[in-house]
């Protein structure tokens, strides 16, 4: 058994390359509003009320920041009508949509967790 822990155990350089690409990913998504946008987006396009609205307490300068965030980071893709008024929508892209599952993961572990304090709290 001992040896088994011993080889589960990762050196100090090995640790570090496996902490980059997490830190990556946290630096691409912090915050407690990007998830959130990413999930409204997932029934497909929407214009920037129609976010603000979804995403309670976002406010509209801070809705703006994050969605030019996930258009930078190609997560999120925003499309110009040439109408009158201009028309605006943003549609999760395919590597949007790769974050499915870190996503559906997160929610399983919120539900769980929720379950968890409010056992205790009562």
């Amino acid at each position: 058994m001992t040896e088994i822990l011993e080889k589960q155990k990762v050196s100090g350089p090995e640790c570090r390359n496996r902490m980059m690409p997490v830190q990556d990913a946290l630096d691409i998504l912090h915050g407690k509003w990007k998830l959130l946008i990413l999930m409204s987006l997932s029934d497909g396009p929407m214009r920037f009320k129609e976010i603000q609205r979804q995403v309670e307490g976002i406010t509209a300068k801070m809705l703006s920041k994050e969605l030019k965030d996930l258009e930078i980071n190609e997560l999120v893709a925003r499309t110009v009508y040439d109408t009158t008024p201009v028309a605006v929508e943003y549609t999760r892209t395919p590597y949007g949509h790769s974050l499915k599952k870190v996503i559906d993961e997160l929610h399983a572990w919120g539900l769980q967790h929720r379950k968890r304090v409010m056992r205790k709290s009562n």
